[in-house]
């Protein structure tokens, strides 16, 4: 029987401490000197969807969670978020760790996550951070968060989510295009070595979200 194996467009130095074998995938729960943040999270391994209808408010993709009426509005819950990108066009990303099935009955649904980069900048002095890599203003604090931004990051077109001072937690998650991972992340890590920026694995993301 042939074994499916995929591969993260993100490669990080550090030595990994705890790895799992997830759907194919080498998920790395934690890496050796990971500090107290801020900390960059290869998270390509989590599914992600795109989802594009005319009527795509009125779709339900995922159970219990409806999509955004207006492009730029973000939904979370159990694990999952959804981010509303234009008047037809919405991306689902599942954080949990789990791996669900995309739905038979919707072929609006694609799954783009072996095609995509994702990626979590999160912890302290993470706008710090971003001040350097793009002229968008990810930090402004007059604008609620959870929300969405598209636009240049570090050059690249990416999907940014932000999110600022939600129970005392600064982060932002985003995709862009998979050939654009060995370099992102090396000029991120570049970007906030003066902040103590570190790689670190699933589980702190996951302590992260639990958080929020």
């Amino acid at each position: 029987m042939a074994t499916i194996v995929r591969t993260s467009p993100v490669r990080f130095d550090e030595r990994p401490v705890e790895i799992e074998e997830r759907d194919g995938w080498r998920v790395v729960k934690s890496y050796q000197n990971e500090g107290d943040g801020p900390h960059l999270v290869d998270l390509s391994h989590q599914p992600r969807w795109d989802v594009q209808d005319k009527n795509v408010a009125d779709l339900a993709p995922v159970e219990g969670l409806t999509i955004p009426p207006a492009p730029g509005k973000v939904v979370l819950g159990n694990g999952v978020l959804i981010n509303r990108m234009n008047d037809t066009q919405a991306a689902i990303w599942h954080l949990d760790g789990e791996t669900p099935e995309k739905p038979a009955d919707m072929p609006m649904v694609t799954d783009t996550t072996e095609a995509t980069l994702c990626l979590g900048l999160i912890g302290p002095s993470v706008f710090e951070i971003t001040e350097k890599l793009t002229n968008l203003d990810l930090g402004n604090p007059n604008v609620n968060t959870p929300r969405l931004v598209q636009g240049p990051f570090s050059h690249v077109p990416c999907q940014i989510v932000v999110f600022r001072n939600i129970n005392n937690h600064d982060g932002i998650l985003f995709t862009c295009s998979r050939g654009y991972g060995h370099d992102m992340a090396h000029v991120i890590l570049e970007a906030g070595k003066e902040f103590g920026l570190t790689p670190a694995g699933e589980k702190r993301f996951r302590d992260w979200l639990e958080s929020l």
